[in-house]
């Protein structure tokens, strides 16, 4: 439901942030940094979480159409 979505969502969210963190050491790039500071307009940083939430949640719910599409065909 909605509740998975969003604890998807946070997770991959966290994941990336952390891999970013990772991946930017000891290059002088502060990607971490600056996916971590708070927008200066929240009204477009919050159009933006909207927009990739409802991106995840028509992928998932594709892919779960296409789960139920080949159970139909396997049987």
């Amino acid at each position: 439901g909605a509740k998975f979505v969003h604890v998807v969502y946070h997770f991959a969210r966290y994941v990336m942030i952390e891999d970013m963190k990772k991946l930017s050491v000891g290059t002088g790039i502060p990607f971490a940094e600056a996916v971590m500071r708070r927008p200066e307009d929240m009204y477009i940083a919050k159009a933006r979480h909207r927009v990739a939430y409802n991106k995840l949640l028509q992928i998932l719910q594709r892919q779960d159409f296409v789960f139920q599409e080949y159970k139909q065909k396997a049987r």
